[in-house]
């Protein structure tokens, strides 16, 4: 966690298979901790294609069926599912918009919100930004996009700087090198 934290939460993703790795990861997390899917980061990767998007809207019920069996990975298919119907929304957002990046950072106008959270604690878990990614987000036929949901992976691919002001990454994530 500590790793994650100092050299990848909150730092701005312009990469669309970062974005997706993130999606699938975030929508893994719903009613679990991070830590559990963090642990896991490797088994999802090898399970879904190195979170290449196109590969994994190609996945058929049978590879699904072998995904579910992988303890490397959550075993829901509610959310294995979920990952390659989010994946076909995905490549159809890159097609509309030139990229998925392009799309997600229009919520946040194009640039990091800039967050000056005293304390770590008290960090929301939606913010009208979220709301309005999720509910478009949702109309795509994405699924595990709630708002809260949609919120960590905006913090996560650095939409958003909730890095406490006395953190050290808050300064550093402000003002990329």
């Amino acid at each position: 966690m500590l790793a994650y934290h100092d050299h990848e939460w909150g730092v701005p993703v312009h990469d669309d298979r970062k974005h997706f790795e993130f999606l699938v990861l975030e929508g893994a997390q719903a009613g679990l901790s991070w830590s559990t899917i963090l642990n896991k980061r490797e088994g999802y990767r090898r399970a879904f294609a190195g979170f290449d998007p196109e590969k994994v809207a190609r996945f058929t019920p049978a590879r699904i069926a072998r995904i579910l069996k992988d303890p490397g990975i959550i075993r829901n298919r509610r959310k294995v599912e979920s990952t390659v119907r989010n994946a076909r929304a995905f490549l159809q957002v890159q097609r509309e918009f030139g990229s998925f990046d392009a799309y997600a950072w229009k919520f946040v106008g194009g640039g990091p919100k800039q967050n000056r959270w005293k304390r770590s604690h008290r960090l929301p878990a939606t913010s009208p930004e979220s709301d309005a990614f999720s509910k478009d987000l949702k109309a795509r036929g994405f699924n595990f996009v709630g708002s809260t949901i949609v919120y960590a992976h905006m913090q996560a691919v650095g939409m958003v700087n909730d890095h406490a002001v006395e953190c050290f990454r808050h300064r550093e994530v402000k003002s990329p090198r």
